[in-house]
């Protein structure tokens, strides 16, 4: 069993169709929903970030190919519904945060293609930040540390990812620097002025001058073959004394109360091309850096 509704703002009409399942999973798994009803998910599926920047996005794009040097042109594609596989939300009921995995239906109707469904499974998480911390001491200007966190990732299968500071956008920040402060914070103790950061977003920096897709985040997007994610990649650089980078290593940092077991460990900057080689954001950021320091960006 199921119900349906039409997705605002297509034409042709697009069906959104949710199985009651999912519903009753949500009310067992999430304390503020427990009382949910499919009048009120739908008004927070269609207003969470996730899902309303994944169909706005999508729906311009769609729009591109009635230029006649679009790929696409002849035979366009079409978005012709959406179906919500399950959903993982915690949180506030007026404005959740979590993750959905739905599969869209997008097809075009030319006869001789082989298939003419795109592949469509797609996972919604939004919008993430990461930050490349670079300490350097006082007694040596040449010698770059770089911050790296230690912490479980399940999804990996691994209890101690190393990885560059990161965290989930949302609603309770207002700009992406800001919730870049408020994740270094949070997973290093290191408070950082917000002017050394505001405009050290180096995604962004780099993108100023690209000819790809302006119709993207600014960002970098690590999975696009099955998730929405995009990740705004930062820098900060800051001269230490040796004592208090010294302090860093092996520090015990998170949001204990929250699940957070993160471990601090310093990384030579020399080595971070392959000391963070598993992680996606470590070396994109890392790539960012080098490309934005040669152009005299950085």
């Amino acid at each position: 069993m199921s119900f349906e509704f039409p997705l605002p703002g297509y034409s042709p009409a697009v069906t959104v169709s949710v199985n009651l399942g999912v519903l009753d999973e949500i009310r067992a798994s999430w304390k503020a929903g427990k009382d949910l009803d499919e009048a009120t998910f739908q008004q927070l599926l269609i207003k969470f970030p996730a899902f309303e920047n994944w169909v706005q996005t999508l729906q311009n794009d769609l729009r591109l190919q009635a230029q006649e040097t679009h790929p696409f042109h002849e035979w366009p594609y079409f978005l012709r519904s959406i179906q919500i596989q399950s959903v993982n939300w915690w949180g506030d009921l007026n404005k959740p945060s979590g993750f959905i995995t739905m599969k869209a239906s997008i097809q075009n109707n030319n006869p001789k293609a082989v298939t003419k469904e795109l592949p469509g499974v797609v996972f919604l998480r939004g919008g993430s930040v990461a930050v490349l911390m670079i300490l350097t001491p006082k007694d040596d200007p040449e010698e770059k540390w770089v911050v790296m966190t230690m912490q479980p990732r399940v999804p990996a299968g691994n209890l101690s990812f190393w990885e560059i500071p990161a965290g989930m956008l949302d609603d309770a920040t207002k700009t992406v620097a800001l919730k870049a402060l408020a994740e270094t914070e949070e997973e290093t103790g290191l408070k950082i002025p917000y002017d050394e950061l505001k405009d050290k977003d180096m995604t962004k920096l780099a993108l100023e001058s690209a000819t790809v897709n302006r119709n993207l985040q600014p960002a970098m997007y690590p999975s696009p073959g099955g998730s929405d994610e995009y990740i705004h990649l930062f820098v900060w650089e800051k001269q230490m004394s040796r004592q208090n980078i010294e302090d860093l290593k092996d520090k015990l940092t998170g949001l204990r109360a929250q699940g957070e077991m993160i471990t601090l460990k310093l990384v030579l900057y020399e080595d971070l091309w392959k000391e963070g080689a598993r992680d996606a954001k470590t070396l994109a950021a890392w790539a960012l850096y080098e490309g934005l320091k040669r152009e005299g960006k950085l």
